[in-house]
């Protein structure tokens, strides 16, 4: 939808009073406010950006009841809503005063909720620069947004001017990528819109691999990288940021800079681990490349009678998760329940990446021990079992991501030495199903290179150069949830499920920031891992964007202002 003078008219009447900002604060100027721009500046705005200025509405909106079920829970499809999330919760104003929501097949009582006013769909250098420049004129609300792969709601705002990044989608590959005259070898260079089945395919293509995830519609350039980015590649190569070269980031001046560990490499350690959206418009980011190889993947899922029984099978696993350490594998562990009754069956899928040519052969002899231990257990059974040997990138690759839940994360990054006490782990599980957490997602991302670049200095939370694994705790609700429940739920691992996640992960561990809560009280240390840490990074936000242009939930500098970015506390 394109923008028009007359929904500025429109938002200026309906909008204006979603909020009750306080005159007497330092606020963002929103619809209604005195130094709101007019309609003659939106449409010099438009005509600057060549009329890629568009009217964000929520996606329950936008599909008007005529989005299919494939469509909804689709991350490709979302992707190209200005205004959609891949949860559709963080498109809610459930906080707003009164609440504004847009739930699937209710749009004809449609709010803005937390969407965007309006999108700028970037799709040059120029384009994200008038944005910035335009947002910090007027003082608007801002927020960058690349696919909508977003657990914290950190790429969307009420009242807002959203900067989308998804169409900036150059990929380049290099032998030789050069910083400050040193040839540091082998890179790939992807705009901030890239999606990782981009990069895999091209990638694949060159005869190379990238350090990323599995999710289709991860940007490697986007919060990704910034946040950190784990991968099933992790304890063979490290972290994505310990493998970062370069970014082209815009920041609130609009200048577009290169930074690296020569250019701007205070910017350069901040980027890498400081969390997403806090620094500027990321344009793009190189980071290394190796030669690609094949790999085993191998996924057997098992059936617990009981949580007595999954939590049997946490312990055996916990027993025997450094049996991979020797060829650097990497593994996802997901625990999912229907009911939460303790006598209701419980799946635990365990996909395992052997990699570097690790054969099928080899790869079944290591995970022999685990398979054969967990089917000694009473109640467990063995129901499939998938194996896959092809080139990394193919394997890795995903068509899609399924979205389209309401849903909240909690995390924390467990360390290798509660790994040594397996019946410990295996009581925190127990304790956490009887509590009737219904979803636990595990990730053996850590250790190997990952421990061993603790000398890379970055700001990636040093939490993880001691962890063996990254644990999360799922929360999910359907939108006939009443918000006194919502609320509840939202609140639920800070009030329930941490104190018994911290039996395992010890008090005060760290958390990764893009897979979190982000009603952390303590986000600062707990995503960025201490004081110093943390003031090192304030330092550097006040060096590069004095103004908080760049504000994100859980972000740098969010302390000093309300929960939406708004007014200053």
């Amino acid at each position: 939808m394109k923008w028009t003078s007359f929904t500025i008219v429109l938002l200026y009447a309906l909008l204006g009073h979603s909020l009750d900002l306080n005159p007497t604060k330092l606020c963002r100027n929103i619809p209604g406010s005195q130094g709101y721009p007019d309609a003659a500046a939106w449409a010099q705005l438009n005509a600057t950006v060549a009329g890629r200025l568009v009217d964000v509405v929520p996606s329950a909106k936008f599909c008007n009841g005529t989005c299919s079920d494939a469509q909804w829970t689709s991350a490709l499809f979302r992707n190209t809503i200005p205004g959609a999330m891949d949860q559709p919760n963080w498109e809610q104003g459930y906080d707003l005063t009164p609440p504004s929501l847009c739930l699937r097949n209710s749009s004809n009582t449609c709010g803005q909720g937390d969407v965007p006013l309006f999108s700028v769909e970037a799709e040059t250098v120029e384009d994200v620069q008038a944005a910035v420049k335009f947002a910090g004129k007027y003082n608007l609300r801002l927020v960058v947004k690349s696919s909508g792969h977003d657990y914290l709601g950190r790429s969307t705002a009420p009242n807002s001017l959203l900067i989308r990044t998804t169409h900036l989608r150059n990929v380049t590959f290099t032998d030789n990528f050069f910083v400050g005259g040193k040839n540091l070898g082998s890179a790939v260079t992807a705009g901030s819109g890239v999606p990782a089945q981009t990069v895999y395919q091209e990638a694949e293509s060159q005869g190379k691999i990238a350090v990323l995830g599995t999710a289709a519609t991860v940007c490697l350039a986007g919060g990704y990288l910034q946040g950190g980015g784990h991968s099933a590649l992790s304890p063979l190569f490290g972290l994505a940021v310990d493998n970062a070269l370069e970014f082209h980031v815009v920041v609130a001046t609009g200048e577009l800079l290169q930074v690296n560990s020569e250019s701007h490499p205070d910017l350069f350690y901040a980027l890498r681990g400081g969390g997403p959206g806090s620094w500027g418009v990321v344009i793009s980011a190189t980071v290394k490349t190796r030669p690609t190889f094949n790999a085993t993947r191998i996924i057997p899922v098992f059936v617990a009678a009981n949580n007595t029984a999954a939590a049997a099978l946490a312990t055996v696993h916990a027993e025997h998760i450094f049996d991979f350490d020797s060829v650097h594998a990497g593994q996802y562990f997901y625990l999912l329940k229907n009911s939460t009754d303790p006598n209701a069956p419980t799946a635990f899928e365990f996909i395992t990446y052997f990699p570097n040519n690790i054969t099928p052969e080899e790869s079944q002899a290591l995970l022999a021990p685990f398979l054969n231990a967990s089917l000694a257990i009473p109640g467990v059974e063995l129901v499939s079992m998938q194996q896959t040997y092809a080139d990394i990138n193919s394997i890795l690759f995903s068509p899609d991501d399924a979205v389209g839940d309401n849903e909240v994360l909690g995390s924390r990054l467990i360390p290798e030495a509660a790994y040594h006490d397996p019946t410990k782990v295996g009581e925190v599980y127990k304790e956490l199903l009887d509590a009737g957490s219904l979803l636990i997602l595990g990730h053996l991302v850590a250790g190997g290179q990952v421990a061993k670049n603790a000398d890379i200095s970055s700001a990636v939370n040093p939490a993880w150069r001691s962890a063996k694994t990254h644990l999360i705790l799922v929360n999910q609700w359907p939108d006939s949830t009443p918000l006194s429940e919502i609320s509840t739920i939202r609140n639920q691992f800070q009030t329930q499920q941490l104190p018994i996640l911290e039996k395992m992960s010890g008090l005060d561990a760290g958390s990764y920031s893009n897979e979190a809560d982000v009603l952390e009280p303590h986000f600062q240390t707990t995503f960025f891992g201490s004081a110093s840490n943390y003031a090192k990074l304030s330092a550097i936000k006040s060096r590069y964007d004095p103004g908080d242009l760049f504000i994100v939930g859980a972000g740098v500098g969010s302390e000093r202002w309300d929960e939406w970015g708004l007014c200053r506390r």
